[in-house]
């Protein structure tokens, strides 16, 4: 089994302390050591050139050196006396040096009673008179002083150092432990609610419980899946509505053509034109499916060049005037006389088509739509506001939803497919402009869309 990533993470920590902790472990001893070490050999240097200069002045009192053959335990009180003296500068007590006092022939006449080692290397103070050798005196160099006592202090300091590094390296262990835990919960959280995304369960949430950076990972990933959520919820009722507006029509079909085949209706030209008016209902909408289809996916063809949007929407309002008054509509315009906007004449026209078949369908008798037009510096704003029946607030936030009518029933002959409004906003945003719907003065709705004109006007006077 592969370590997780808290193990991964644990071992990472853990093992960045332990190299820590032995490499500052092994810089003290080594700087106590050779720290100590300097320390013992100056100490030692500074007894051997007090010892020597004592001994010199008593040479003189005494002309010889019969006073310390005849007297062994003199030196040992001087050495006292030195402690006593100067004890800030000597070495603590139990550290003792190993020394010989030599006279001018290089014999023992007093110091440590066995023979001077014929390899010593340790500092040696020559002693004169009158500018005449009387002797000498050495001792054995600091590296050696490290032997029995000494070995046991050096011994207990590794100890006590080791002792140390274990413990401290057994905190850092569970200090680690903790830590790594702590600070991949939050991933393991958005590890677990990754499963479950891709397990289909998009109403999955992770608890946000810092600012960090993953703090802000968690809102992102529930971000990632409020969207998902909705994105599936327009899915399914995608495929709902696809299957009710495609039933209704089919039912129909299949209902007319099976009286026909039992003889209980005849083939007439009005049957036909049923038959007709129904297939022309599905044509429109697997039509307006597949233009809208196109326009999400970015395939839509548009054929952009310099166009009189102006010119566009007076065609557009002169072709549905006689189906307005039909229905008892008034329809009016107040339009700037021209704006160039790089687009794409269809679809433009295809665009205030299907505003104009909006409210025509959704007016009430007895009103209208009202059209109005406004050059800013850089855009072209057109406002269409009708009136009376009203929508909801909410309704407005949902008006340009695929499939979505604003009438309680799905009746086709009043709401159509549901799809005109959507299909106005691709055309809208893929000419980078912008489209929002609010509450008409008049009762009804308003429709403001915005376009960027092609050359920008200036100030109007």
């Amino acid at each position: 089994m592969k370590p997780g990533i808290t193990a991964k993470l644990f071992m990472a920590i853990f093992c960045t302390c332990a190299l820590v902790l032995i490499i500052m472990n092994w810089g003290v001893r080594m700087s106590f050591e050779r720290g100590f070490i300097d320390y013992i050999r100056q100490s030692n240097e500074q007894r051997v050139e007090l010892l020597a200069d004592t001994l010199q002045e008593q040479y003189k009192q005494h002309g010889s050196w019969e006073f310390l053959e005849t007297n062994d335990r003199l030196i040992y009180q001087l050495m006292r006396s030195f402690e006593q003296n100067s004890s800030s500068k000597m070495p603590p007590q139990g550290w003792r040096t190993k020394f010989w006092i030599l006279d001018s022939h290089d014999r023992r006449i007093g110091g440590y009673d066995q023979p001077v080692p014929p390899d010593l290397q340790g500092p040696r103070r020559v002693m004169t008179v009158n500018g005449v050798i009387i002797g000498s005196v050495i001792s054995t160099p600091a590296e050696r002083l490290t032997r029995d006592a000494d070995i046991n202090f050096e011994r207990q300091q590794s100890r006590t150092s080791w002792m140390i590094v274990a413990f401290t390296a057994l905190l850092a262990a569970v200090v680690t432990w903790v830590l790594s835990r702590g600070m991949l919960a939050p991933v393991k959280r958005l590890v677990n609610g990754t499963h479950q995304l891709a397990a289909g369960n998009f109403s999955t949430r992770v608890e946000v419980d810092s600012e960090d950076e993953l703090g802000k990972l968690a809102q992102d990933f529930n971000q990632l899946a409020m969207t998902l959520e909705k994105n599936e919820q327009m899915r399914r009722a995608f495929m709902a509505d696809i299957s009710h507006e495609l039933r209704t029509p089919l039912a129909v079909l299949r209902g007319e053509l099976e009286a026909m085949q039992d003889g209980v209706r005849k083939m007439t030209v009005g049957s036909l034109e049923s038959l007709q008016s129904e297939v022309a209902i599905l044509t429109k909408l697997v039509d307006d499916l597949h233009q809208l289809s196109l326009s999400d996916a970015g395939a839509l063809a548009y054929r952009k060049v310099d166009t009189d949007v102006v010119h566009l929407l007076q065609l557009a309002e002169a072709g549905s005037r006689d189906r307005f008054h039909s229905k008892q509509l008034t329809l009016n315009s107040h339009l700037p006389e021209s704006a160039e906007v790089f687009g794409d004449p269809q679809r433009l026209s295809q665009l205030f088509n299907n505003l104009l078949e909006n409210s025509l369908r959704y007016t009430d008798p007895n009103g209208g739509l009202e059209i109005l037009g406004e050059i800013c510096e850089k855009t072209l704003n057109l406002i269409f506001q009708d009136s009376a029946p009203g929508i909801s607030d909410e309704q407005l936030i949902r008006i340009f939803e695929r499939f979505y009518r604003t009438e309680g029933s799905r009746n086709r002959a009043s709401g159509g497919s549901g799809l005109g409004l959507a299909i106005c906003q691709n055309i809208v945003e893929a000419h980078g402009g912008q489209i929002s719907a609010s509450h008409s003065p008049a009762g009804g709705v308003r429709i403001t869309v915005v376009l960027p004109l092609s050359v920008p006007h200036g100030p109007r006077n």
